[in-house]
């Protein structure tokens, strides 16, 4: 089953000419999850020729603009096609009055149903086949959520050879057991799939991390994700301004990873300060911390594997 991370918008604050600002696409076996919608948001989503009529949900951190501006256009975009599916938009509170008042200003034609969902507590706000997502509180000038799509374990190796020795014979009831059935055998006996699989195996974890203080909890919150996508708004040096505007620097984000243990930390939500060759600053002061940090950029696509 694919598991991709888009990134649509890497900046923060204002869009540049080659830096929209922060969103990130999550495709999993052709189903989209769009991880906040700042402006560009539509014009990655052509360049990169997804299907945006089949995002599911919008998870939003907070509404700040830089993070939700190019969600009214996305909302009418949908309009223009048909649509079966409802919508679900979930973020912190005042996402529903965003919406509404965007809907009734704006005098949106919208012909699906929109379902938005305020989440009040930290805990799991969307489930689907085999995943879950889970929002967590970050601490920013206003109500900010992070977010992670974690799968569920997955089944354990098929061991062919123990199904043979049991007296299964190959076809239909291997697939049963390898799905969790206890099947009958032609001599009458009973198969469990514990008897033939080996331990259950973990699934992927993506976590969305932007607009925070650096704090030892969020290390908790995505402790094992096989990519992180984390703000590094700026360098080492301006880390009290960071402070002050309840951001974080590249080299904070990159200590939370190495503290998460996560497979690869993806820097995002840049100040317009740096040109592109100054990220190349953060990237260096993340990478001396967590060597498995790459800068994000607009458009990248990052494949998210099974570890095994």
């Amino acid at each position: 089953m694919n598991l991709e991370a888009f990134i649509l918008g890497c900046g923060g604050m204002m869009p540049l000419p080659n830096r929209h600002l922060t969103s990130v696409l999550l495709r999993r076996e052709g189903e989209l999850f769009l991880f906040d919608g700042g402006e560009g948001t539509q014009v990655s989503l052509r360049k990169l020729n997804l299907r945006w009529k089949k995002i599911t949900v919008i998870f939003v951190s907070h509404t700040h603009a830089d993070h939700v501006t190019g969600i009214p256009g996305l909302l009418m975009l949908s309009s223009q096609v048909d649509r079966d599916d409802p919508l679900y938009i979930i973020g912190p509170p005042r996402i529903r009055e965003y919406i509404e008042t965007s809907r009734r200003v704006l005098d949106m034609y919208i012909n699906y149903e929109i379902v938005v969902k305020e989440v009040a507590e930290p805990g799991i706000v969307y489930r689907g086949d085999g995943f879950h997502v889970r929002a967590f509180n970050l601490r920013h000038t206003r109500p900010c959520l992070g977010y992670t799509l974690e799968e569920d374990r997955r089944p354990g190796v098929f061991h062919p050879e123990k199904a043979d020795a049991l007296g299964v014979p190959r076809g239909p009831l291997w697939s049963k057991l390898q799905s969790g059935e206890t099947v009958a055998t032609p001599a009458g006996g009973g198969v469990r799939p514990d008897q033939v699989l080996g331990e259950s195996r973990s699934g992927r974890k993506f976590s969305f991390v932007t607009d925070s203080l650096a704090f030892p909890e969020i290390a908790g919150e995505v402790r094992g994700s096989d990519f992180f996508v984390c703000e590094g708004m700026f360098e080492r040096a301006l880390e009290e301004s960071a402070w002050e505007k309840k951001h974080m620097t590249a080299e904070q984000a990159a200590r939370i990873a190495a503290a998460a243990d996560v497979k690869k930390l993806a820097l995002i939500h840049y100040s317009p300060r740096y040109t592109e060759y100054d990220l190349k600053q953060l990237l260096t002061e993340a990478q001396n911390i967590f060597p498995g940090t790459v800068l994000s950029r607009d458009r990248m696509v990052y494949p998210i594997e099974y570890v095994d």
